[in-house]
């Protein structure tokens, strides 16, 4: 765990717009800055950095936060990992809080291997750059591949020497621990020769990053033909890799993957490296092993939506299609592109276009449901028992997705394709479910019926009142806090004959004081816990120092709460992006109606309590079997109350 301190240190020392500065190309506007989002395709910057409250907030996409939160949404760091890159881009020494001894020789144990397996990399990167064998066979294998210097860069491809233990000698020279090496699977010890050797010997590697960016594990290929042993060769299993865990490219794609919500899925290194190189990046490789539930979750946190791309071999996509059926149970959206015979991912994107091989793949690719009917059905021919066969196959399906409006969906599609009755296919998607939910031997969830369920759009979305009300509080404040506006106070007057006169008078204060003043005669504390805190806070600057330090409440670590102050502070900075004073267009700011905001939120949030009491009020009524006077007389107190405030708030204009 990271210490406070450290944590403190780094948020003192960051600076938003330095960070974001290395992701997104900002200009300056004002006192802050604007860029093109980097979550999503637009011409038209909306995207904005302030320095002043270091935050950001992407208006298209509705995302925002401090520094850290920027990472986690662009680079899909965990917390630590957002704060340890900070520290190391500030030069800042991380402190760790109190560990056991196992823990912490656990964790020094597992950093030890992620960096002798960068020091491996930075060695096959520069035995295949500088190295005579590496430069004759490695580098000449990548160019005949088609790779440019760039893309095999950008990969950090390297080239093992065929000496047993060039890898092993060089780790000696360096001081780097032969244990940890072997740990990682990158040497292997002879007993016989009491020696290490290394594993990828005479083979071009392919450096394995986890989704962070650090290397955990190798892909080798031997290029030596006549050689008695495998073609491809991964790292063994270790702390820092495991191969059901790990995708080849995640680390170079995520960035796209998350921006054009969607991941092309292929099976081998060079696919994705040729596929990147022409400009289509948001793909990854299982590289040649069986998809994996973990692996499927790596792109479920980036995307829902995943493409898988077979090569033209017919036996090779019906072995391939078994395993799908885990994609459908992760409630992810799945289409199939296949190629022309002959052709995998890697030949067919050499040679062509980025715009070529889009079109392609948005012409070419099925959803996962009809492609495997077409091709089922193809294999069925007019054979009945085959074509049972193939229904009960795709029913299966269509049972391991979790979504029941989608499972009816494929359901009627099913039916009208292979001309079978929805009731049939119906009774034999609940007989599915029934027994899968016998072997799991758990009760039926309420969302596995199979009833309509009326769609999302149809239902009528409650809003939180409270909670608006409460926002629009701690906005103005943060906004307004310490600025003087005009207020006007209605008094409200029976005279003796019992006409109502009212009075309306001016008064200018500090909207701070105007609030806190308001609250506390009513004794009104606020519902929402980070909503009350941050009040408490507020008013605590604003009496103590005049005025509010926005980069303390940046430091939010909740992401949802780190959000939700960044669409609080930046709410103002979205008038700035469309300069419509240029066009002659002159728009009232929010600024020149603060008294009247202030006031109307106020009293609304009088109301609303007002009603709330009311409401209890009348159910203590009807729970008494006697006419209580007591009760009576206080609702109609507070019906008069509302009456009052009603009156107030039709004042306000």
């Amino acid at each position: 765990m990271i210490s406070r301190t450290t944590i403190d240190q780094v948020y003192d020392a960051s600076r938003v717009e330095e960070v974001i500065g290395d992701f997104v190309v900002l200009k300056k506007s004002g006192s802050n800055f604007k860029g093109l989002s980097p979550f999503s395709q637009e011409k038209t910057p909306s995207f904005m950095v302030s320095p002043v409250k270091q935050i950001w907030k992407d208006f298209s996409s509705g995302k925002g936060g401090n520094v850290v939160a920027f990472l986690m949404e662009h680079e899909h760091f965990t917390y630590p990992e957002a704060i340890r890159y900070l520290a190391k881009k500030y030069n800042i020494e991380i402190e760790e809080t109190q560990q056991t001894d196992e823990e912490r020789e656990k964790n020094s144990e597992r950093e030890s291997m992620f960096l002798v397996a960068q020091f491996a990399q930075e060695f096959f990167k520069e035995s295949l750059w500088e190295g005579t064998e590496g430069k004759a066979i490695g580098l000449t294998y990548f160019k005949e591949r088609g790779f440019s210097e760039k893309t095999i860069e950008d990969f950090g491809l390297g080239y093992s020497p065929s000496s047993i233990s060039a890898l092993s000698n060089a780790a000696k020279k360096g001081s780097h621990s032969l244990e940890f090496l072997e740990k990682t699977g990158l040497l292997i010890h002879n007993e016989e020769r009491q020696q290490h050797i290394d594993r990828f010997r005479g083979r071009v590697i392919f450096p394995i990053r986890s989704l962070s960016g650090r290397v955990q594990g190798f892909g080798g290929r031997i290029l030596n033909k006549e050689a008695k042993t495998a073609k491809y060769l991964n790292s063994p299993e270790s702390d820092i890799y495991h191969k059901s865990k790990v995708l080849y490219g995640l680390f170079e794609a995520k960035k796209t993957i998350a921006k054009e919500d969607c991941c092309y899925l292929v099976e081998g290194y060079t696919d994705v490296i040729q596929m990147h190189q022409a400009g289509v990046t948001n793909v990854v490789s299982s590289s040649g092993t069986a998809l994996t539930q973990e692996q499927i979750r790596l792109i479920r946190r980036l995307t829902k939506n995943i493409v898988v791309l077979f090569d033209g071999d017919a036996a090779g996509v019906r072995a391939s299609i078994r395993g799908i059926d885990l994609i459908l149970e992760q409630d992810m959206h799945v289409k199939i592109c296949t190629f022309p015979e002959g052709e995998d991912p890697d030949s067919f994107a050499k040679g062509k276009s980025e715009e070529n091989i889009r079109t392609y793949l948005l012409d070419k690719a099925k959803d996962f449901i009809q492609f495997k009917a077409s091709l089922l059905l193809e294999e069925a021919k007019e054979d009945p028992v085959k074509k049972a066969d193939t229904i009960r196959a795709i029913v299966s399906s269509i049972a391991k997705i979790p979504d029941v409006i989608q499972r009816e969906v494929y359901i009627q599609s099913c039916a009208l394709n292979m001309g079978v009755s929805e009731a049939v296919l119906f009774n034999a998607l609940a007989q599915l479910l029934q027994k899968q939910q016998k072997e799991s031997k758990q009760p039926r969830k309420p969302n596995q019926s199979l009833e309509v369920v009326k769609p999302p759009s149809q239902e009528l979305v409650e809003v939180d009142e409270v909670f608006e009300l409460e926002k629009q509080i701690i906005r103005l404040l943060l906004h307004y806090g310490n600025e003087k506006a005009y207020f006007e106070d209605v008094v409200i007057q029976k005279d003796s004959d019992g006409s109502v006169q009212q009075a309306v008078r001016q008064m200018e204060v500090t909207v701070h004081e105007k609030v806190f003043l308001d609250l506390q005669q009513d004794e009104i504390e606020l519902s929402n816990p980070f909503f009350r805190k941050t009040y408490s806070t507020i008013i605590q600057q604003l009496q103590a120092n005049g005025e509010i330090q926005p980069i303390r409440f940046a430091e939010e670590e909740d992401k949802e709460n780190s959000t939700l102050l960044s669409d609080l502070l930046m709410e103002n900075e979205k008038y700035k992006l469309h300069n419509w004073d240029k066009k002659n267009i002159f728009v009232k700011q929010p600024q020149d109606r603060v008294g009247q905001s202030v006031t109307q939120t106020i009293l609304s949030l009088r109301r609303f309590l007002i009603n709330e009491k009311i409401q209890r009020l009348n159910g203590q009524l009807e729970a008494s079997s006697e006419n209580d006077a007591h009760l009576l007389e206080e609702i109609n107190m507070y019906n008069e109350l509302r009456q009052l405030v009603s009156q107030k708030l039709s004042r306000v204009v």
